[in-house]
């Protein structure tokens, strides 16, 4: 299968490209039409990239400005099939880092996340992990979602792609990579990898947006999301899941 239809790659600037070593991450960013918020996105990923890190955009079909405000400002720029679960793999399949931060393009980061990441993995056993979340938008409802996000996922061991896993190449490969499935492919990649190392919970958080709670109402969206995972947990397939994900996007 061919993962990536054409590469984009922006040189590092020297200092940059010494600094890459075994340590260095690979932030693989899935998008989609994200031209409206991507540049704030890729600034808050520049001090990562000052240190060595390298970001990769993979871009699934954008029919707006995405890949060319982000051009820039990350080191590759992928043209992709739509899909996150494919779109992320493509990332993966040209990524040079030790360790693969995958991360949405709508989220924000703390400025030192390297190196939490790195902490992480570099004491006790864990492989990979993820970061604690929190809503963009404070309403007590959704500051409760983010609440229960954190909680069953500290729980459960999996983690949702909101909360921005990392994992080392390693067992990334281990793992057979991203579930080439249509929906739920952060779960049942969690799934993988929770079998072979339990994953370090980080409780800095991320900011992810909410704006699908915004464009579907904060209930609607709930009962939504845990209808679809309640279904998926049940033995209903991803392929018949996102029939109804796509219809309430």
């Amino acid at each position: 299968m061919v993962v990536a239809e054409q590469i984009h790659q922006l040189p590092r600037q020297p200092q940059v490209a010494a600094a890459v070593n075994s340590q260095q991450l690979s932030i693989i960013v899935p998008a989609l039409n994200e031209a409206d918020s991507i540049l704030s996105f890729c600034d808050a990923l520049q001090p990562l990239r000052q240190r060595g890190h390298e970001v990769i955009l993979v871009d699934g079909g954008s029919i707006d400005q995405t890949m060319a405000l982000a051009q820039p400002y990350v080191d590759k720029v992928i043209d992709a099939p739509r899909g996150r679960a494919l779109q992320m793999r493509a990332g993966a399949a040209v990524a040079e880092g030790a360790v693969f931060w995958f991360l949405h393009a709508d989220t924000g980061v703390p400025e030192n996340a390297d190196q939490l990441i790195l902490t992480a993995l570099g004491t006790g056993d864990a492989a990979w992990g993820r970061f604690d979340v929190t809503l963009s938008d404070q309403h007590p409802v959704l500051k409760c979602v983010a609440w229960v996000m954190n909680l069953r996922s500290s729980v459960t061991a999996i983690a949702t792609g909101d909360q921005g896993i990392f994992v080392r190449r390693s067992l990334y490969e281990q793992a057979g990579g991203i579930p080439p499935i249509p929906l739920m492919e952060d779960i049942a990649f969690s799934r993988a990898l929770k079998a072979r190392s339990r994953p370090a919970c980080l409780d800095q958080q991320l900011i992810t947006s909410a704006r699908r709670w915004k464009k579907h109402g904060i209930i609607r969206t709930i009962v939504t999301m845990w209808g679809l995972r309640l279904a998926y947990y049940c033995g209903v397939s991803p392929q018949r899941l996102v029939k109804y994900y796509a219809a309430d996007s």
